[in-house]
């Protein structure tokens, strides 16, 4: 990458900004990640992939949230990572490892005439376990676990995929108020990290529709970590096979839930446009920085 340049991608409607930081002259502190992230003043976007050095896979990856917090793994920005990679010519091989702060992913590119159609993303192994999530209270599976919310009780199942994740299946989706529970459910008591929320209406033992509330951003149009841990919650409640289709706002992804609980995901990833910031806009970073 030249100096300040930046991609943009999207993945059934989350997009990312794809950076460098060694490229940029500034540092990609909360400030700046939420400026660079807001829709109206800065590019937009639900959050920011930054390369990383690694010492244990082909490449290392940082997930920004645009509140500027970090997130653990993101499976939509995992597959927006590697067709970025693997299109720009940092990778050679249709199949790499990439190392978050949520573990060490595989990460395979699916091509049709040379053009990358589909990606798949080993995401690694979910847990129930309260210790792991974390989830407050004694060590258990949070798995049919009543929550109070907002005079509301809910039946939660609380799994990570590397990422803590809040799952409510529902009958209706329609009747979810998302943009009032979202965050009371996210920032509850009971999840000392906070968590991703979303509920989930069973279709068929082949699909499931879900809403997503991510944490450190709000109401988004997909999630791949989402997708798998609603697949996981669905499996371990006996609700759906272990492959299953996860139909979101943005698009639909193909997850698969192995006996061992490890979880395959797989789908698209686009992108949008590449960009440079303006000397204006870096100035501006420099200032909130200062």
């Amino acid at each position: 990458m030249a100096r300040n340049t930046f991609v943009k991608s999207h993945a059934l409607g989350n997009d990312y900004i794809v950076l460098d930081p060694s490229e940029l002259t500034f540092q990609l502190r909360p400030e700046a990640i939420r400026q660079i992230c807001d829709r109206h003043r800065g590019i937009g976007s639900d959050g920011i992939l930054a390369l990383a050095p690694s010492s244990k896979a082909d490449v290392g990856l940082r997930i920004y949230n645009p509140d500027g917090s970090e997130a653990e793994k993101s499976g939509n920005g995992l597959r927006i990572l590697a067709r970025y990679l693997y299109d720009h010519g940092l990778v050679k091989k249709p199949e790499f490892t990439v190392e978050t702060p949520g573990g060490i992913v595989k990460v395979t590119m699916h091509l049709n005439s040379g053009q990358v159609h589909r990606i798949t993303v080993d995401m690694g192994a979910a847990t129930f376990q309260s210790e792991k999530i974390p989830v407050t209270g004694p060590p258990r599976e949070v798995v049919n676990e009543y929550l109070d919310v907002d005079g509301q009780r809910f039946t939660i199942t609380a799994v990570s995929v590397g990422n803590p994740h809040c799952v409510v299946f529902v009958p209706q989706l329609e009747e979810v108020d998302l943009a009032r529970l979202g965050p009371l459910l996210e920032r509850h008591q009971m999840f000392p990290n906070r968590t991703n929320v979303q509920f989930a209406e069973v279709k068929n033992r082949e699909r499931v529709a879900i809403l997503i509330w991510e944490r450190g951003a709000g109401h988004t149009m997909a999630s791949g970590s989402s997708a798998c841990a609603v697949a996981a919650a669905a499996v371990r409640k006996g609700l759906a096979n272990r492959d299953v289709t996860v139909a979101m706002q943005g698009g639909e992804l193909q997850i698969s839930v192995a006996s061992d609980w490890t979880i395959r995901m797989s789908g698209p990833a686009e992108e949008v446009y590449k960009g440079t910031f303006s000397d204006t806009f870096v100035e501006a970073l420099r200032k909130a920085l200062s």
